[in-house]
Formats: structure tokens, C-alpha cells, sequence
């Protein structure tokens, strides 16, 4: 019989070390095909962010033998002390790609430590540096590559930083991949490209532009241009816009013919959808289009995201996302999250989660699954898992709104008669982002010692189409706030939660949802802001390029809309918080500066309200060192039991409290 404790006091064998020790986030994977091997069919390669090593992104792969199996263990890839990681956007990603069928084995890649590009042989003894050493550290980033066919030649994005300019830069670039070489400049003008690809031919190139106010999930263009190698490289030539109506377009990909060019866009319908066109005699004309009645695609917040990829035959495989969880177009898969897709021979590689699995890097088909990479052995039986629900609940302005609910769950205790839980309300960044559809420790974590956890998708997350997505437009600290607010009030009503124990968190845009949720309402009885926004008018001013405009649409026009951004900023309205609060920021934060965080800290001080702040030296926007997780992870539990009213299990290192 399970053990009667008070919720929020349960034993668990889900530590904070537990979600951190042999974490790794994982990316790609890329698949480099084998042709003179009469056992190998390829190598499966991928990344991994490792907390454990600091934050450092590694590079790994394995063999795969003819019938799609791993042959032998796994490898790693960069010598020790290079990160594969960029700088671009701020936000990275797209830090790595393949030699191809010229550069068995190679990989190139942007060094976190220099921002310069690199090749890298495996056997080699070091990289070799493809581009020149700037002036400034830093101030040429690189990202989001391919080759020529030749393999001659890397086209990819360059972002690039000079005193003398208002803003940094940002170009599609040509440099050897054999050698040294000053890249040479192949699209400029635009605000931001990415998505540089090569057809298979090598006569084509296509990319993604943008400009400001938009971001690339509001309005994008998908280009293309006539391509010719010259002795100083490639020259692109009859520029042409392919996309025809006005939209985001992500991700654009040319099929095996060079004529068909797939694409994501919601530019013809209400959601993100599958694209196809193609180029006959200069004109390009849609030729088909995958609806499903759900969304395929995802904000392009960083490089390198892949939701399809084209099978031999040419068709396309395609993720779609619906209720709170992703699905492969026409085919049954046992995954609730999958990402990263890419052809791998007659399989489809991926990174693939479940509501009880953690992600790891598989094969799949039809017929099989192989396990290529696989996740942490947590030692911890599914049916531990709180699995969650997907919820839908009535919100402001007869709006309806989405969210994952993870009720409490431990088959080793329940909770007191006529007791009722409380309740985490996670409020995710973005605020484009979405609640994750894959087992999270970190939830876990809570639900796990008797704490319910709602994860919400207010309005403006994505998987819900172009409208819910274009919802919060002129509405961020409003709509955002509403939603979870909603769904701690209508889980209260339905006897799920108690009322009065709600807490929330969030991180980023999340955090200012947070801060702003404890400023101008009377709901939560405690809060947790990570590199949290506390005021809207410091960020539009101080903020990166990337995201220097994003605040016109979800605030207003800056500086028109001051008036706008005062009254929707915490930090001008702390004699409204009277909330206990736990501040987490890193101290080499570009994003949301260290600033933000201090101010609302001072502020809390002189009201007298109780709150802890916990600084972190070497902590970019998003934690990545494993000592700094853990000790949030734990802080939270601490700072929450003193505030809900429950004793945590075990023994936890105290948070120093500021009480007034």
C-alpha cells in the first residue's frame, strides 16, 4: 500500500543530480553515406551539448552496416577543448555540417572559443582553420553551411560584427573547403538570411530572407538564383523570389532532380505546411501540398532545424505537431517528440522521444526502430512517469487555451484525504515556443514528491496554427498572463490543485511572463523568474540585432509605444509585488543583460518582499554548466517549500533568503 505523506513531502528517487549527470542535449543528425564499403552503409552523425563538460557541444558518430544497424560504439569526434557551437543570432545552432562524398570523415564546423570555421578530418591531429582570424574577437561568426557538389566550395551564413556600424551584419558567404581562404560575399542587403542550399547539380542556390520589424516565423522570403563556379568561386546570377505570397518560409530543401524545392510556409493557408515547387523554364509553379490538419514546422529561433526529410523516392517525411505532441505524417512512429530529421539511406534518422523516454537518436522505418544513440539508463520504470494530459481551457476574450497537465504521481505515496496538491505552472520562453512533448525530468522532478505541474501553451505558442501563433501580437504581458493564469484557475475549480498553493516559473520570455503574472495579479503565492525580462523598454533598447525588432509586434513600435512598454514592465510597478520570488540569471547573459535581473532584485529589497537571487559567473541565456542546474533545480525546491508550506524530502542545501 502507498504511504500517506503530504503532498510536496514525498521521497523520490528523482534527484536534482539525477537530471543533470550524464545530460546531454542532443542536435542534428547528419547522415554520411559510404559508397566503397562492403559493410558499412554510412556514418550517423550528431552533437551533444554536455553539462558535464561545461556546456561544450561535441561532435559524434557511429557506423551504420547495410541493414541499418550501429556497428560498433559510438565516437567522439573533436579533440578535446573545442566546442562546436556559434555565435550567430545569439542563439546559435547550424554550428556544424558534413564533407560529403569529397571529404570522407570530415566535418566543418564553427569553434565556440573563436567563432572561426574550421575542417576537421577524423585521425587529424588538429582542425584547420578555413577562415581568417578578425580583428576583434568574435566578430565573424559563422553558421548554417553546404557544399557545392564538387565539394570545392562552403556557402554559409556569416554574421558580422564592426564598431563602426550601428548593427552587426549578416551575409550568404563562399570559402574553400580545402584551404584557408577570404570568403567572398553572395547575398547582402537583407536584415538576415539563412538557409543557404545548394542543388544537387549545382546550379541553383536558394535561402531564406528577412527584414526588421519581422522575425522569421512573421515574414520571410524564399529566394532563388542561377549559380556558376568561377575560378574565385561560385557567383550567383537571375535572382528570383519563389515564394509568391506573403508568409513565413522555413527550411527550404532541393529534391534529388534540382527542379522541385520543398519548403515550409504558412503563406497559403492558416498553419505551417509542406511545400513543393517547381522550376520549369525559369518560372516556378506549386505543384502539391501536404495537408494534414496540423502544423509542420517550428520558430526558427536557431539554425539547422529540420521537420522533414526527402526519401529516396523523393517523397517527403514530415513531423506534425497537434494537441501538445508530434506525429510522422502517414505513418505510425512510438515517439511522442521527434526533430531533426534526415534521410539515412532507406531509413529516416531523427531524434525521438516519448512522454516516458528521453530523447535519443534513432533509425526508423515502417517496419523498425534501431536505436542509434540511446538515452540515459535513469534506472527509473515508466510507470513512475507522470504522463501528461492535454487540456484545453476557457481564457480571456472567450479564447480558448492549450496546455500539457502532469498531475502528481508516485506509486510509493499518495497524498492526505481532502488534501490537494499544489501546483507549478511553467510558462515557456519564445514566447513562440511551446510546452515539450517528451519526458522532462525536471518536471518529473515535482511530480515525483506530490506537486502538480501545468505546462502551458498560452496564446502565441506554436502548434496551434498562424492565428493562435499571431495572437499575442500587441499582447506579450497580457494574453501570455491570461492563459496561465487560466489554467491554475481552472485546474483549481476542477479540484485538481489547491488554490491556494499555486506557484510559477518561467525562463526568458517565460520569466517576464512570470514577473509579470506576480506584479499585476493576486494569484500566485510564489515565483521563479530565469534570465527573466523586467523591463521592456531596457531590452528594445539594449537588446542584440536578432531580436531588436521583436518587440513591435508583440509590444508596439518602439520608442512610439513607450507609454505601452512602462505599463507592461514589472520593474515600474514593483509597489504592486508583494510575492515571494527566486531570481536565477547569468552573468554573460547578451540577451537579457545581468542588468534586468539587479533592478528588479533592488526592488524586491526595498519593499521588503521575500526573494533570493542566485548570480552565475560563465552562464550565457540558458543554463548549460551541470553544478549551476543542479544548484537551480534544488534552489527551487527549497525556496517553494518555504513559501507553499511543504517539507521537502531529503537533504537540500538551503537558499540564503532575503526576508525585509
Amino acid at each position: 500500500m502507498p504511504e500517506v505523506l503530504p503532498y510536496g513531502s514525498w521521497p523520490s528517487p528523482i534527484t536534482a543530480d539525477l537530471v543533470v549527470a550524464g545530460s546531454v542535449s542532443l542536435g542534428g543528425p547528419l547522415w554520411q553515406p559510404v559508397q566503397d564499403d562492403d559493410e558499412i552503409s554510412g556514418w550517423l552523425w550528431w552533437s551533444e551539448l554536455r553539462p558535464d563538460e561545461k556546456g561544450r557541444v561535441q561532435l559524434v558518430r557511429r557506423a551504420i552496416d547495410r541493414e541499418a544497424n550501429p556497428v560498433g560504439g559510438a565516437h567522439d569526434v573533436l579533440p578535446d577543448g573545442l566546442s562546436a557551437r556559434t555565435r550567430v543570432h545569439e542563439y546559435g545552432g547550424g554550428a556544424w555540417w558534413l564533407g560529403g562524398a569529397h571529404h570522407r570523415d570530415t566535418a566543418f564546423f564553427t569553434c565556440w572559443d573563436d567563432q572561426r570555421l574550421y575542417r576537421y578530418t577524423v585521425g587529424d591531429h588538429a582542425p584547420i582553420a578555413l577562415t581568417p582570424e578578425p580583428v576583434t574577437k568574435h566578430a565573424l561568426r559563422y553558421a548554417d553551411g553546404d557544399l557545392t557538389p564538387d565539394g570545392e566550395w562552403i556557402v554559409c551564413v556569416r554574421e558580422t560584427h564592426d564598431a563602426g556600424w550601428p548593427q552587426a551584419r549578416n551575409e550568404i558567404v563562399a570559402l574553400r573547403a580545402g584551404r584557408p581562404s577570404e570568403p567572398t560575399v553572395l547575398v547582402t542587403g537583407p536584415d538576415f538570411v539563412s538557409n543557404p542550399r545548394v542543388s544537387p547539380d549545382g546550379l541553383k542556390l536558394c535561402w531564406i530572407e528577412w527584414d526588421h520589424p519581422n522575425m522569421p516565423w512573421d515574414e520571410t522570403r524564399l529566394v532563388a538564383a542561377d549559380l556558376a563556379i568561377g575560378p574565385d568561386g561560385p557567383v550567383r546570377h537571375d535572382v528570383r523570389a519563389v515564394g509568391a505570397a506573403a508568409g513565413s518560409w522555413i527550411q527550404p530543401r532541393w529534391a534529388r532532380d534540382a527542379i522541385r524545392l520543398w519548403v515550409i510556409s504558412d503563406g497559403r493557408g492558416t498553419q505551417w505546411d509542406l511545400l513543393a515547387y517547381e522550376d520549369r523554364d525559369a518560372r516556378w509553379t506549386f505543384v502539391d501540398r501536404a495537408a494534414h490538419g496540423a502544423e509542420t514546422g517550428e520558430p526558427q529561433w536557431v539554425f539547422g532545424q529540420s521537420d522533414y526529410c526527402l526519401s529516396p523516392d523523393g517523397s517527403a517525411i514530415a513531423v506534425l505537431h497537434r494537441d501538445g505532441s508530434d506525429r510522422l505524417a502517414g505513418v505510425e512512429a512510438p515517439f511522442t517528440s521527434m526533430t531533426g530529421l534526415v534521410a539515412a539511406g532507406e531509413r529516416v534518422g531523427m531524434i525521438a522521444a516519448s512522454f516516458t523516454s528521453e530523447p535519443e537518436i534513432v533509425l526508423f522505418s515502417a517496419e523498425e526502430t534501431t536505436v542509434v544513440r540511446p538515452a540515459r539508463d535513469l534506472g527509473i520504470h515508466p510507470s513512475r512517469c507522470s504522463v501528461p494530459r492535454h487540456i484545453e481551457f476557457p481564457t480571456t476574450d472567450d479564447a480558448t487555451a492549450h496546455a500539457l497537465f502532469y498531475p502528481p504521481h508516485n506509486p510509493d505515496f499518495v497524498g492526505p484525504d481532502g488534501e490537494t496538491p499544489p501546483l507549478l505552472v511553467l510558462s515557456h520562453g519564445g514566447p513562440t515556443g511551446a510546452a515539450r512533448s517528451q519526458l522532462n525530468l525536471a518536471v518529473q522532478f515535482w511530480t515525483s514528491r506530490g506537486v502538480a505541474v501545468v505546462d502551458v501553451n498560452y496564446r502565441g505558442s506554436t502548434g496551434y496554427g498562424r492565428a493562435y501563433r499571431d495572437a499575442l501580437k500587441g499582447k506579450w504581458g497580457v494574453y501570455d498572463v491570461d492563459d496561465c493564469i487560466a489554467a491554475a484557475r481552472h485546474l483549481a475549480d476542477q479540484g485538481e490543485v489547491d488554490p491556494n498553493r499555486l506557484a510559477i516559473k518561467g525562463g526568458s520570455a517565460g520569466g517576464f511572463t512570470t514577473l509579470a503574472a506576480l506584479t499585476f495579479h493576486d494569484v500566485f503565492a510564489a515565483g521563479s523568474s530565469l534570465y527573466g525580462v523586467a523591463d521592456l523598454g531596457a531590452l528594445a533598447r539594449d537588446t542584440h540585432k536578432f531580436e531588436s525588432r521583436y518587440l513591435d509586434s508583440l509590444v508596439g513600435p518602439w520608442p512610439e509605444a513607450e507609454r505601452t512598454y512602462d505599463e507592461r514592465s514589472p520593474i515600474n510597478h514593483t509597489d504592486q509585488l508583494a510575492t515571494p520570488l527566486i531570481i536565477f540569471q547569468g552573468l554573460e547573459d547578451e540577451i537579457v543583460p545581468p542588468s534586468q535581473a539587479e533592478m528588479m532584485v533592488e526592488a524586491l529589497r526595498a519593499k521588503g518582499v521575500p526573494f533570493a537571487y542566485l548570480p552565475f559567473e560563465g552562464e550565457q541565456h540558458g543554463f548549460r554548466q551541470a553544478a549551476n542546474i543542479r544548484r537551480v533545480v534544488e534552489s527551487e525546491l527549497y525556496f517553494f517549500g518555504q513559501m507553499l508550506g511543504f517539507e521537502p524530502a531529503g537533504e537540500i542545501e538551503p537558499v540564503p533568503i532575503e526576508r525585509g
